[in-house]
């Protein structure tokens, strides 16, 4: 466990009897509630296939064309690396805040809080892209749904404008949830996910029957417009990336799942997996049965109008009801990993107001404070969209090289402790409390765990480069072509100032904390 040095923001001391939590030094005061399918639903209703796809399909597709899909199968197979990696940590150290605790552990407390730190403002950032998904789907289903000015798209001033305030409104309820018993949250979380997984069956067998093309079309570049199939690739890789985050809200969700050791690895990787099939169908499916590749649609309204389009109305706006509820479920669950990260820091006084973000409600078992802390940040990156249609790209893009970035805060250090023989894949005993052995790469450890990384690392890179016909191609908006550059910088430089202020006088940053035994071999 991280603890700083007495204040007055920090919580009281852990005082509990459960040996799981014993064991780090905390306390129980989460409701252990959650099983195997409910662990599930946190890691794929944050992924959320149906959301993503349709939020960022017209991206993907916009600057990569067909070939864009091959960009799929790379993303997932990089991240099933990671989740690998996480898998061995979440049976190892099942609490709530996984990457800031993981990190921790694995480097320094204070690496551990920058991880943590930046992880937490990119799941912020999260919450209110995957709230602006609502623009992409409840304007075509209803043109009531589209309060201000009258074009939908999410790319026009209207339809920018109009996508925040049904964010915000969205952002208020999945607010109220959070404040609610978990168990409420949880229920939601399963039905939802429930009507996710059969619709994007659905979507993606209607899509495939009703194919104008053959496969062999996402071979051509030509309609991209990008100067080779490497730069259609590497932009196009843009929407796999953003889908495929949030693996790892199953462990987040660790202190309120039952058995953790042993079900939070495998749902971390099975939530993947699944939105990982079930997405790249979604992509190709979308491609295969649009009406057209080169009227330009595909490119600005993406799923919504193959759906309504290729498939009549009625099923179409069906189909586009089940992604309207996805999108709910998805700013939800992202919402509630947030808070969990939020809380996790706030119990260890390493975050402002620490006492009032780790007060846990005895009757409901929800932290309280890291839910309006965290719809209300969100709300107002929303605003954003006021300024510029380009606010959408923008902070899409930032939420993704946050949380690689706080990825690769985890792999990294792990694959110095493989090097340095400090890591021991099975774990003090090898077993969890039930005498079972624990998740283990074994010795595919030191190379999917440096492959991780380095994955990662490029993927990073690769997401946060300024390219002005990607981020501002209109001109005339350099700080959206910067802003994921500028956002990293000013979250690093406001953990850093923080730190330093919160620093008593004469004591080193290492002096202040005490880190619990970390994987040694």
């Amino acid at each position: 466990m991280t603890t700083l040095a007495p204040s007055d923001d920090h919580p009281s001391p852990p005082t509990s009897d459960d040996p799981l939590l014993t064991e780090f030094g905390y306390r129980q005061e989460l409701h252990r509630s959650l099983g195997r399918y409910a662990s599930f639903a946190a890691g794929f209703s944050f992924i959320s296939v149906l959301t993503t796809v349709f939020q960022f399909f017209a991206v993907g597709f916009g600057f990569g064309g067909p070939v864009f899909f091959w960009t799929w199968p790379a993303v997932l197979v990089g991240q099933l690396l990671v989740a690998a990696c996480f898998a061995e940590l979440a049976a190892r150290y099942p609490l709530s805040g996984a990457i800031y605790q993981w990190s921790s552990r694995l480097a320094t407390p204070a690496f551990g809080w920058f991880a943590g730190w930046i992880m937490v403002i990119g799941q912020i950032v999260v919450v209110a892209a995957a709230a602006l998904a609502l623009q992409m789907v409840l304007p075509p289903l209803w043109s009531g749904f589209q309060l201000l000015g009258g074009d939908p798209a999410p790319t026009s001033p209207s339809g920018a404008a109009n996508a925040a305030v049904l964010g915000v409104l969205l952002l208020a309820l999945t607010t109220l949830v959070n404040l609610l018993d978990n168990r409420v949250m949880s229920l939601i979380n399963r039905v939802g996910v429930t009507a996710e997984i059969i619709g994007a069956v659905l979507i993606v067998v209607l899509l495939l029957t009703h194919a104008e093309r053959s496969p062999g079309i996402t071979l051509h570049t030509g309609s991209a417009g990008q100067s080779g199939l490497l730069a259609a690739l590497l932009t196009g890789s843009l929407t796999a990336a953003y889908v495929l985050i949030g693996f790892d809200s199953a462990g987040e969700m660790s202190e309120e799942t039952r058995d953790p050791r042993r079900t939070s690895p495998r749902t971390i990787l099975t939530a993947l997996g699944a939105a990982g099939l079930l997405g790249g169908l979604l992509v190709l499916g979308g491609i295969l049965a649009a009406p057209s590749l080169t009227d330009g649609r595909l490119a600005t309204d993406g799923l919504s109008y193959v759906l309504t389009s290729s498939l009549g109305d009625g099923i179409g706006r069906a189909l586009l009801a089940d992604v309207a509820i996805a999108i709910a479920v998805a700013t939800l669950a992202i919402q509630t990993a947030a808070c969990r990260m939020l809380f996790s820091m706030a119990r260890d006084g390493v975050l402002p107001g620490s006492r009032q973000l780790s007060r846990v409600s005895p009757r409901t078992g929800m932290p309280t404070g890291p839910a309006l802390v965290v719809g209300a940040l969100a709300a107002l990156l929303l605003l954003l969209n006021f300024a510029s249609p380009d606010a959408f790209l923008a902070i899409g893009t930032t939420c993704i090289v946050l949380l690689y970035l706080a990825y690769a805060m985890v792999t990294g250090p792990m694959l110095l402790r493989r090097l340095r023989g400090q890591y021991a894949g099975a774990g003090a005993d090898g077993t969890d409390e039930a005498g079972r052995p624990l998740f283990s790469l074994g010795r595919w450890g030191l190379p999917v765990n440096a492959l991780a990384l380095l994955y990662g690392l490029v993927m990073t890179v690769n997401l946060a480069w300024p390219r002005a016909t990607v981020y501002d191609p209109a001109g005339g908006h350099w700080y959206f072509q910067w802003f994921t550059v500028l956002f990293l910088a000013g979250t690093v430089a406001a953990g850093a100032g923080y730190r330093r202020w919160r620093q008593p006088r004469g004591t080193s940053a290492a002096e202040q904390v005490t880190k619990a035994p970390s994987p040694a071999a």
